[in-house]
This record gives C-alpha cells, structure tokens and sequence, in this order.
C-alpha cells in the first residue's frame, strides 16, 4: 500500500485566520518531517482563485464571501505556503479552487500516477477541507487516516465532534506522536 500525506490549506492567510500558533504548525512539521523520512509522498494542497473570480458561482456561500473580501487569489502574499511548514524539492503542491482537495484539482491524477491508494490527512480547517476531502476520499476507496492534532478548526468544538465522533466512521484517527512511531523507518 503506497501512502501520501496530504497538507492542506496550510496557507499563511489561513493560519493567521485560525491562530496557527498554538503549537500546531510544529506537530504538523513533525508529520512532514516524519513522512519524508518514511519515503511517503508529501502533498500540499492549497486553495487560490483566479483574479475576478470565474470559478465563483453565486449559490456557494463560503466561496462568495471569500470573494468578497478579495481572499486566496492566485498570487495574493496570503495565498502562499506558510513559510514553516514549505514543501521541498520531491513535494508535489496541487492548486484546488473548492473546499475538497478534489475539487478542481489535478489530484486524483498525481495519486493514481505515484500508485497511491492511501491518505494521510492534515490541514485547516477540519469542517470544510479536511471534511470535504475525507468524504471524496472515503468514496473513492482510498485508506484514511486523520491526523487529528494536525488538523485546526477555528471551532474547537466543531473539531472535537468530527475528529472523535464522525471521522472514526471512515478513518484511522491518530495523532501525530502515534503516526510518526508507527511510520518510523526501524
């Protein structure tokens, strides 16, 4: 089974939305750290609209008010990959323009050409791209698995209810300590 891990919306924009201070982008850099040393295939995913925004139809409420405030386009400084946490030479970035990481994206077909049939999923936030991508996943038969303490919501509660009530009905919930051990080359 080939895996990836699957960084998602860790843009710098998002993190100072979310408060990614709290110690969350050095567990996630110890998933990306860990991986890495495991040969698993690191693959950011972020979120960038083009200028005018063509891809924004009137009837998505979270896509319009993003829009609105001119957020996440392509280019834009807060669209970026927050420095911490910035792939390296052999990461993969995929440009997606909806909440999953699916969603308008080339994803799918960078998963099926490195013969990846399993995720490994981090990112902000855990109600909208880690949700979004988890269902999708979930019905394309991937293996799942949630990094639960590398993923920020900016409701906390929101977080806890998916990552221990729903998430466990389609994945592996671990936290970073317990994914790196296991993964860790011996």
């Amino acid at each position: 089974m080939s895996s990836a891990l699957l960084v998602t919306d860790v843009q710098q924009a998002i993190v100072d939305i979310a408060g990614g201070d709290s110690g969350y982008l050095s567990r996630l850099r110890r998933a990306i750290d860990g991986a890495r040393a495991a040969d698993i295939l690191v693959v950011y995913v972020v979120i960038a609209l083009r200028a005018g925004f063509p891809e924004v139809g009137t009837r998505s409420r979270a896509l319009t008010a993003i829009a609105q405030a001119g957020l996440y386009v392509e280019g834009a400084p807060g669209t970026g990959i927050h420095p911490e946490v910035a792939p390296r030479p052999g990461d993969v970035v995929v440009t997606k323009r909806r909440a999953s990481a699916f969603s308008g994206s080339d994803l799918d077909v960078v998963l099926r050409a490195r013969g990846v049939d399993s995720l490994v999923l981090t990112g902000i936030a855990t109600s909208a791209v880690v949700l979004s991508t988890l269902c999708r996943a979930n019905d394309l038969d991937l293996g799942l698995t949630v990094l639960s303490d590398a993923c920020l919501d900016t409701d906390p509660e929101v977080h806890r209810v998916l990552t221990e009530r729903l998430f466990p009905q389609w994945a592996d919930v671990v936290t970073v300590g317990d994914w790196v051990e296991a993964i860790a080359p011996r």
